[in-house]
């Protein structure tokens, strides 16, 4: 079993309703192993109120990636440590996935008793959001599948591509953002750029990459511990979720901010 005796599993609602049958094989796995307090939150406010009233039980979140940001942004200021026992369909688990955790409830939910957990960096925004894996700003717009544009969305891209300066090549959007690294002035608005991205390292700081608008220019990169980014209203997405419009975000690494149980690594087999 893990360093936690006492367990708080929280079930998000959504994993209830999309796969009942996961959900109960991993309550039956946790309670088997553990002291399992169970606890089924029907909103976001009484999954709030369940984290707060954690006291010294390890938190288990079963959910997909929206239930775990969720839990992160409640818990990153206290750096307290939780586990995920992933429950949806993969498309909203790929922030989980990406992590390392395993992709089955059972596996997941035994990583929770046997595994470690291990302590990462985070991107806290000056909104309170919070990034665990990758950031890109502005975000992609992506299409409802199946949906087809209509008169009054295809007048208005017309539109758009009448006022807007010729992209360098088709198919590419170019924006006009200032993007600044621990203060360094890596892009400005009289540069267009195509895309900023930027993910947390370790050490203590976020990856950046600044995507220009010419082709000929490679991509600007830097490791920085604070990330700015301003220009004309822009969206940005964060763990595949779109956020704003906004004029200016300032995102901050938290080294450190936050643990989850994860499998424990092997130990190597010593030498012959």
């Amino acid at each position: 079993m893990s360093d936690h005796d006492q367990l708080l599993v929280i079930v998000d609602p959504v994993a209830r309703r999309s796969d009942g049958e996961s959900v109960r094989i991993a309550k039956d796995v946790l309670s088997a192993g553990a002291e399992a307090k169970i606890c089924l939150p029907d909103s976001p406010e009484e999954f709030s109120r369940a984290l707060s009233r954690r006291g010294s039980r390890c938190p288990v979140v079963l959910g997909d990636d929206r239930a775990l940001l969720r839990a992160v942004t409640l818990l990153h200021r206290d750096r307290a440590p939780l586990a995920l026992v992933p429950i949806g369909p993969p498309d909203a688990l790929e922030v989980a996935y990406g992590l390392g955790v395993p992709r089955s409830a059972v596996a997941a939910a035994r990583t929770v008793l046997d595994g470690a957990v291990r302590s990462m960096d985070l991107l806290v925004d000056d909104s309170d959001g919070v990034v665990l894996g990758d950031l890109r700003v502005p975000a992609v717009p992506v299409p409802a599948a199946g949906t087809a544009p209509s008169v009054w969305g295809t007048c208005r891209s017309l539109v758009r591509t009448l006022v807007r300066p010729a992209p360098p090549h088709p198919g590419v959007l170019v924006h006009r953002l200032r993007v600044e690294a621990d203060g360094v002035l890596l892009a400005d608005v009289d540069t267009p750029v195509t895309a900023v991205t930027a993910r947390p390292a370790d050490g203590g700081t976020a990856e950046v990459t600044v995507h220009p608008a010419a082709t000929a220019v490679p991509p600007h990169r830097a490791s920085a511990g604070i990330l700015t980014v301003s220009g004309p209203d822009f969206r940005y997405r964060a763990d595949g979720r779109v956020a704003g419009p906004v004029r200016r975000r300032t995102w901050t690494v938290c080294a450190g901010g936050w643990g989850l149980t994860l499998p424990r690594e092997p130990v190597p087999a010593p030498p012959l």
